[in-house]
């Protein structure tokens, strides 16, 4: 029951704050006419948040490797609650940049506690399920969450910042007594500067390859879906609302594949199913902009993103893997590379699409990502024997 408890604690955690990173997104229209903003500045809506998660998350990390976790993710989310709720009353464009920068930097020391926390609270065993059932949560926000955020707003804009604020809220009362003290370990022949701590990361080839290869996954994915919307459009004619259950249907894929991941990697063991996933979504990738339907492009998708449902988990449970001393650390510089690889996918994707051909250069691109972290992931290390029975250790 105790797992259960903990377990469902970690799942909703990520499903408010997945949920919360994907809302302002469809209320930008919304919002432009309510607080009056011009659509060049609109995406800052969304950047402040990025911009504080991404940030913050590199202090965050190490100052949290050296406190009792349950109390740095129990202020984080306090104080995310708090300032997610306070977007709901936003009068203007910067007031609302503000509340949006206070909820990155917030989740920035949230979530962190929640990866390093599953190698600390979990046996062996159970790593790569609960790590695939905690990114179920984030799947199940842009599944679930964001309709139903957008639903919410139809009565006022403001009433889904209040909802995911007062779940937050209730959130942090429920990890009071649900979540076990998580005390440091001693740090032994670790920096004792905050930042100094990741040293030991960027000394070590094995983590270097690690966390490239993991930001060239996200790019690779992130490249494709940025400008889905647009592609759609272009190509088959499709409104916002019929793009929209394409994002669903690929929330739901990537949903099915977290819950999966643990089996998965159970029966092929981590390194097949890491190399066998990266050449399947090369494969798929390049195929894509060759779909002749909306529908068969919705059916690509969803089984695109059930398949990284299945690496993501697997690919942090081997970064946490590195040093256990450093997990808050590693969690953090893992965020900041999937927010780093998701603005330089849309970067790069908004180049390719006007300039290189449209959408099959972006899958192109994709497919490359996929095959360089393959690569980059073997060179480094990640897949050696050596690394290969550690990795069977947390699956077995």
């Amino acid at each position: 029951m105790a797992t259960f408890r903990l377990t469902a604690v970690f799942f909703l955690i990520m499903f408010v704050i997945g949920t919360d990173t994907f809302l302002i997104s469809p209320l930008i229209p919304t919002l432009q006419n309510e607080l009056n903003v011009p659509t060049g500045s609109a995406g800052w809506m969304i950047g402040a948040y990025t911009l504080g998660s991404t940030v913050l998350a590199l202090v965050s990390g190490p100052l949290s490797d050296g406190m009792n976790r349950k109390r740095v993710l129990i202020a984080g989310l306090t104080c995310f609650a708090i300032s997610t709720a306070l977007c709901g009353i936003a009068t203007d464009f910067w007031t609302m940049c503000l509340f949006r920068l206070l909820a990155g930097i917030s989740a920035a020391f949230t979530t962190p506690q929640v990866w390093a926390g599953v190698p600390t609270l979990f046996p062996p065993a159970k790593i790569p399920r609960m790590m695939g059932v905690i990114f179920a949560g984030l799947a199940a926000s842009q599944a679930l969450g964001v309709p139903i955020g957008s639903l919410l707003a139809t009565v006022h804009w403001s009433f889904p910042f209040f909802a995911i604020g007062f779940i937050s809220l209730l959130l942090a009362v429920c990890a009071l007594f649900a979540v076990p003290d998580m005390k440091p370990r001693p740090a032994s022949g670790l920096p004792a500067l905050l930042l100094g701590r990741y040293i030991p990361l960027v000394k070590s080839g094995r983590a270097r390859g690690g966390f490239l290869g993991y930001f060239l996954i996200h790019l690779g994915s992130a490249s494709a879906f940025a400008f889905l919307g647009k592609w759609m459009a272009d190509r088959f004619g499709l409104s916002v609302g019929e793009t929209g259950y394409v994002i669903i249907g690929l929330g739901l894929g990537n949903l099915l594949g977290s819950l999966l991941s643990g089996y998965v990697v159970k029966k092929l063991n981590p390194l097949r199913t890491t190399t066998a996933a990266l050449l399947f979504l090369a494969a798929l990738y390049a195929a894509l902009p060759h779909a002749a339907s909306a529908g068969l492009v919705s059916a690509i998708f969803f089984i695109l993103f059930a398949v990284l449902g299945v690496l993501f988990p697997l690919v942090v449970a081997m970064l946490n893997s590195l040093n256990a001393q450093v997990r808050g650390t590693i969690s953090s510089l893992s965020t900041s590379m999937m927010n780093g690889a998701t603005t330089a996918g849309a970067w790069i994707a908004g180049m390719l699409y006007a300039g290189f051909g449209g959408y099959e250069s972006i899958g192109l691109f994709s497919a490359g990502c996929f095959l360089a972290s393959l690569i980059t992931l073997i060179i480094s290390g990640m897949m050696r024997p050596e690394a290969k029975e550690r990795a069977e250790v947390q699956a077995t």
